[in-house]
């Protein structure tokens, strides 16, 4: 098995890597990504190039994925996604797969009000019916690489019922409700694209608009549902509806969207950071206010 130490990624191994197997960038400047990303860290080369390494090795096979179907997808997509510039090959100094993609303009979604931007909703539902509308026949079928993205909600059943004791009377039985809900809802239509990580640290910003979708390590072919989450941790009133709406999937998907969103937020609540417990508990307290 390959071992991968995230600790020793960083600015001088990636200078290394470039040096020994793309010696024509070795003069560009290396400099880490902020919010680069928990499966990979990124990080920029020079002005137009940025480099993306895997940071454990359940997240090796995204690689390749994403090298092989990005070129795929890119054309008729209506935004910009990472365009693969370049493969870096296992070495001794890092034993998986890399790449070097274009770097993208934008700016990272930090601006929670951009949640309530109707325009905003409006661009990301546009997105994701081109996406589904992908051809996606040979494409990957959901699985480890995806984290399941795409692939029915039955393969956490037993973990959720492991973390639903996080939350508390009516609260746990809400819960529990909205899981079996979402179990029953099955998806009987044609696998399509998904994107898998629909959320704001994969969105970029440019000129107020959506600029950009990101970060495709959990894409897969298959049911469309968790690809409907953002509209509970995202996005708000109106702009919310107008995902929804311009989203175009059907109840049944949504309820499997609310059972994604369910499971994410009762994972977050056993985070050590603060900050990911407050959020878990706002998408909660929003699930439980539409039950």
């Amino acid at each position: 098995m390959i071992e991968i130490d995230a600790a020793r990624i960083d600015g001088e191994l990636v200078r290394g890597l470039i040096a020994e197997q793309f010696p024509a960038w070795a003069h560009l400047p290396v400099s880490p990504v902020p919010r680069g990303g928990n499966d990979h860290r990124m990080f920029r080369l020079g002005d137009a190039l940025s480099v993306r390494l895997p940071s454990a090795p359940g997240y090796v096979p995204q690689v390749a994925k994403e090298q092989r179907w990005l070129p795929h997808l890119a054309p008729a997509l209506p935004l910009p996604i990472p365009t693969v510039r370049a493969e870096g090959r296992p070495s001794p100094a890092f034993p998986a797969p890399w790449s070097i993609y274009g770097w993208i303009e934008g700016d990272p979604v930090v601006d929670g009000r951009t949640g309530s931007d109707e325009h905003w909703a409006a661009d990301l539902a546009d997105f994701l019916v081109a996406l589904r509308g992908i051809d996606a026949r040979g494409g990957p079928e959901p699985g480890l690489h995806s984290g399941y993205r795409g692939g029915p909600l039955a393969h956490y059943d037993d973990e959720t019922a492991r973390i639903v004791p996080r939350v508390s009377g009516r609260e746990r039985d809400v819960a529990r409700g909205l899981w079996r809900d979402a179990l029953d809802a099955s998806f009987d239509g044609p696998p399509v694209w998904v994107h898998g990580d629909v959320s704001a640290n994969n969105l970029l910003s440019r000129d107020k608009r959506l600029g950009a979708v990101v970060d495709f390590g959990c894409s897969a072919v298959g049911d469309p549902a968790c690809d409907t989450v953002i509209a509970w941790t995202f996005f708000e009133g109106a702009a919310a509806g107008i995902f929804q709406r311009e989203l175009a999937v059907d109840d049944a998907t949504c309820v499997r969207g609310r059972g994604w969103a369910l499971w994410k937020a009762l994972l977050m609540l056993g985070s050590a950071h603060s900050a990911q417990v407050v959020e878990a508990r706002r998408v909660l307290a929003r699930l439980f206010a539409e039950a």
